[in-house]
């Protein structure tokens, strides 16, 4: 049984060698695993009470009583940024039309989200490739078929609360085949609506990200402890893997970030 490599913040590794050095791992097909849970909490809230008709007559004041809410589900997503030997995103691809007039942005380029989620052809939303209600064999099915079907990145859905063991999200990579322009990805994980519903990476636990070759093996893994700088935190950029001499590194990174928008991370990541 091979030993895990459990990454600490900034370690660098070679993905295809194990704790003692031995290449060992097949690198033809990557899957990069994210998870976390979410601490459950309760959530005081003040409500206005009803005023009877007398107060409302006599102009009494308003009176108010805090309530405890349950908590609004997490959102949580993953993304990859590929980028090139500059560090850039170098295609940030298309609008995409949808039937009832609306439009979704960055389809198709080198981002891999939630509305853009296989490369190179950025095929469907998490809607349009795992419909609501998909069992997990059915999705398994889809993602077997896009890689077969010459995807070389697949984004395998969107886990909205975190709930349950293993990973929540998947991004698998066919690390061998990718064109030689990409030279580096990016894995992030972002709350959305994370600034509105007040949500941030303080309620969340046992954050990870790990690393399986295509046989399964885990490879590496690196995970976030619990800390007081992830209050407020509603962006993880987890950890990246680049190209080095001709083989694959990972390194993980761990940076929090107080946006729950990606968007404003990519501009760091494009040509001005």
């Amino acid at each position: 049984m091979q030993e895990v490599i459990n990454l600490s913040k900034g370690q660098t590794i070679d993905l295809r060698k194990n704790a003692k050095g031995e290449s060992v791992y097949d690198l033809s097909q990557i899957t990069v695993g994210l998870g976390w849970d979410v601490r459950e909490e309760k959530i005081k809230k003040s409500v206005e009470l009803e005023q009877s008709t007398i107060d409302k007559l006599l102009g009494r004041p308003k009176k108010y009583q805090e309530v405890e809410i349950e908590q609004e589900d997490f959102d949580l997503d993953a993304i990859a940024f590929l980028l090139d030997s500059n560090g850039l995103v170098a295609n940030l691809g298309r609008d995409l039309p949808f039937s009832n007039g609306n439009k979704v942005g960055l389809h198709g380029g080198d981002i891999i989200y939630f509305n853009s989620m296989t490369y190179p052809s950025g095929s469907g939303t998490s809607q349009m490739l795992y419909p609501e209600g998909s069992t997990k064999s059915a999705m398994q099915q889809k993602v077997k078929q896009l890689l077969s079907n010459g995807e070389l990145i697949v984004h395998t859905g969107d886990n909205l609360t975190g709930e349950g063991e293993g990973d929540d999200e998947q991004i698998i990579v066919k690390l061998n085949s990718l064109p030689n322009k990409i030279e580096k990805i990016l894995f992030l994980v972002c709350i959305y609506q994370g600034q509105k519903r007040n949500q941030h990476f303080g309620q969340v636990d046992n954050a990870f990200i790990r690393a399986c070759d295509a046989n399964g093996k885990e490879i590496a893994r690196y995970s976030l402890s619990n800390s007081a700088e992830f209050n407020g935190m509603r962006s993880m950029t987890f950890g990246e893997m680049y190209r080095h001499n001709g083989d694959w590194k990972f390194r993980a990174i761990g940076n929090p970030e107080s946006t729950d928008n990606f968007v404003q991370i990519l501009k760091r990541y494009i040509k001005q």
